[in-house]
């Protein structure tokens, strides 16, 4: 094999023909190349198969765009990369539009008799309203759907529909919209709307800080002017400079202490007012006009701002306090199903406000304790249920317009947008949770949650399954 030895002299040497001396050079050079062959790198095993059906590229299709919110050129540039098999936009199109006929469809078939709290509110693809509702415990979407107006005659057409599908709540919690109140008041009667404290909360916290803005420029200006006065180098006359800081100061006092009254108002609205935790509906009441009535002594110094606020409030009263009520029965109920005396209850209810850490919330345990023995236990977690169960903003359908901004945006081409938004609020409703803060979500699905029935694969559900098993 090494060339140091003619063939011939190799066959007569060992008595044996040169074809085979030949194989033998074949089968040492063989088994050579075989043991020095470089180990396959660990990546590019072939860990499984997977039969790539028509089915399986309408799946991939689907989930890329709805899942990856991916758009459709890049859709068609990722298929043509890894799996060599780029499809059209008119593929892609169809495979949507036929997805969103049987989401529609599925969706409309639902039952909705188990949703107690309802979320609604407006958003807008474009110039163009959608009007949402969600509900607040499974956060399953029951309305999705894009309007040319939304008055109250329009919101009282769809809030009929879904109560012929068993959609009858308790109540539920909205903005001030004046359509959106008023298509309830037609449709449903009966069921308060209770008014969003998110909104309202950070009306007030926008013009709190607003203000020490204000006050801290104001502060800023007074201090760059007795610097400018204190230089020892000026030799003009500074009695205007010394009017204008006279002024500066005065204004500084002025717009400090708005802003710390506004700031303490504020605060009083967010921990005592308008907090789970806090004190029963005549005290919250006498408190929230107590807040009315300052901002209009304050009124006049900025009537744009604090007066807007002022209206607000005073207007949606109410509204807002709503789920102080709701809150006061259940700890009424609680009272009467462990035999104690409902102050009792409500001083459990107020040591929610405390950090579990600190001491003052350990000496407050320590007294209830005392005054209820056994019973705390079961009291306390029921008090932190019925304050866990007690909605008061809608924040939740808030998270959801802005899940859904990017996507009305992207996909404004299927029917108008009304297939589309079928179609994404169907795979909203029935896709698992990956994680939540509430455990119970956890790998359900909204409808899941909702009706408390399982349910297949989404992509089974519209006829793309079911999913095929990997093989080994």
């Amino acid at each position: 094999m090494a060339r140091a030895t003619p063939i011939s002299e190799l066959a007569i040497e060992h008595n044996v023909s040169r074809p085979t001396v030949y194989r033998q050079m074949d089968r040492a050079g063989a088994a050579l190349d075989e043991l020095f062959e470089p180990v396959p790198c660990a990546e590019d095993r072939t860990l499984f198969t997977l039969p790539v059906t028509d089915r399986w590229l309408r799946q991939v299709m689907l989930a890329l765009t709805m899942v990856g919110h991916v758009s459709f050129r890049n859709t068609i540039e990722l298929m043509r990369d890894l799996l060599g098999v780029p499809p059209s936009l008119g593929t892609i199109h169809d495979v949507l539009q036929q997805a969103s006929q049987r989401a529609v469809a599925i969706t409309a078939g639902v039952e909705l008799s188990g949703i107690q709290v309802g979320l609604h509110d407006e958003i807008f693809q474009g110039s163009q309203p959608v009007l949402a509702g969600i509900d607040v415990r499974s956060t399953y979407c029951y309305l999705l759907v894009p309007e040319d107006h939304r008055d109250g005659e329009t919101w009282a057409i769809h809030l009929l529909d879904l109560q012929a599908h068993g959609l009858a709540p308790a109540f539920t919690i909205a903005d001030a919209g004046t359509g959106l109140r008023a298509g309830q008041k037609i449709a449903w009667p009966d069921t308060p709307c209770h008014g969003d404290v998110f909104h309202m909360l950070r009306q007030g916290k926008t013009l709190a800080t607003l203000w020490s803005r204000i006050a801290g420029g104001t502060r800023s200006q007074r201090e760059a002017l007795e610097m400018r006065l204190a230089n020892p180098r000026r030799r003009c006359d500074d009695s205007i400079l010394e009017a204008a800081l006279e002024t500066l100061r005065h204004d500084e006092a002025r717009t400090h202490a708005l802003a710390t009254d506004l700031r303490t108002l504020y605060q009083w609205l967010e921990r005592d007012i308008l907090s789970l935790a806090g004190p029963d509906l005549a005290t919250r009441e006498a408190l929230f006009d107590f807040v009315v009535a300052e901002l209009m002594q304050r009124e006049a110094q900025d009537p744009a701002r604090i007066g807007t606020l002022r209206r607000a409030l005073q207007n949606q009263r109410d509204d807002l306090l709503a789920f102080a009520g709701v809150q006061d029965d259940k700890l009424d109920a609680i009272a009467q199903a462990h035999d104690v005396t409902l102050e009792l209850v409500r001083a459990t209810c107020v040591l929610h406000r405390k950090p579990a850490t600190s001491s003052a919330f350990r000496q407050d345990r320590w007294l209830l304790l005392e005054a209820m023995g056994g019973k705390f236990q079961a009291v306390y977690a029921a008090v932190s249920e019925a304050l866990r169960s007690t909605p008061r903003s809608s924040s939740m359908v808030e998270n959801l317009n802005s899940r859904l901004r990017i996507c009305l945006t992207n996909r404004r081409h299927l029917s108008g947008g009304r297939a589309w938004l079928g179609l994404l609020q169907f795979v909203l409703n029935h896709r698992p949770f990956a994680r939540s803060r509430c455990a119970e979500r956890t790998g359900r699905t909204p409808r899941e949650l909702m009706s408390g029935q399982p349910h297949e694969h989404w992509l089974t559900l519209l006829g793309l399954g079911p999913l095929q098993p990997l093989q080994a």
